[in-house]
This record gives structure tokens, sequence and C-alpha cells, in this order.
């Protein structure tokens, strides 16, 4: 039990901070340096590599999410406000992830496989705002995690 927080709090760091990272520094230094095939290019290979470890992510905050809901708390019942909300936040932003990774990102790798630089910056910038849109969800959910038992217990 003692080990569920700390692997919960490594998988949340890894991809709320890859996406920080990514969304804050990454973008915009590629958008004022490289044209549009290195840096639609650049994306590709950068998500083929960060991906996978969205995934493990996932499933290592899900199951020691639940692992601790059901041996701390003994099952939903007796969970605190804040966690069902962390709860939400996190599957609302897998959900999201998952839209990125089967919809936009195989688009915008056949964009890129195909030269077709124009369809690559438009499935770029639908992730974009995703992952935009994801930070912020994670920053939120970050917070609830860390201030919730004292605002929403």
């Amino acid at each position: 039990m003692q080990y569920l927080i700390p692997l919960h709090l490594l998988a949340v760091v890894i991809w709320v901070g890859g996406m920080f990272f990514a969304y804050m520094a990454l973008r915009p230094a590629a958008a004022e340096t490289l044209e549009p095939p290195a840096r639609l290019t650049l994306w590709v290979a950068t998500f083929k590599r960060f991906f996978p470890w969205v995934w493990a992510s996932i499933i290592v905050i899900l199951a020691t999410g639940y692992g601790y809901i059901f041996g701390a708390y003994g099952g939903f019942a007796h969970t605190p406000l804040f966690v069902h909300i962390m709860m939400g936040l996190g599957i609302v932003m897998m959900l999201i992830f998952m839209h990125v990774f089967f919809a936009p990102y195989r688009r915008l790798k056949q964009a890129v496989a195909a030269s077709n630089w124009p369809e690559g910056g438009k499935k770029l910038a639908q992730i974009r705002k995703l992952v935009g849109t994801n930070t912020i969800i994670g920053l939120i959910t970050i917070l609830t995690a860390a201030a919730g038992r004292f605002f929403l217990a």
C-alpha cells in the first residue's frame, strides 16, 4: 500500500510534466525555428517516443488509484470528494488522450508520411488544442490532489 501513492505521483509527473514541457517549451521553439516539414516530422518523432510513456502512465495511474481507493478507503462509498473529483478529471484526460492517439495523431503520421504538410499542420493544430486542454485539466487535477483534502474533504 505504501508504494501506491509514490508510483501514482510518478506516473502523473511523467504525463502532465511531459505535456507541460511540450506545450510551453518545445512547441514554441519548434514553431520559431523549424519549417513545416521539419517541425511536423519532429512532432511525429516526439509523439512516437512520448505516447508509450503516456500509455504506461495511464495503466499505473488507474492501477494505483483504484488500488488505493479499495485498499485505503474500502471502496468508493468511503472515498473523499476530492478523490472522486481527481478520478473524474483523470478519466476525462485519458479519454482526450485516447482521442488524440487514435484520431489526429494517426492522421498526422499519415500526412507526414505522404509529405502533405498542410494537412499535417491541421492535425498538429488539433493535437495542440487537445494537449493544451489536457495540460490545464492535469494541473487542476494535481491541485485537487494536493489541496483537496483541505478544501473538499
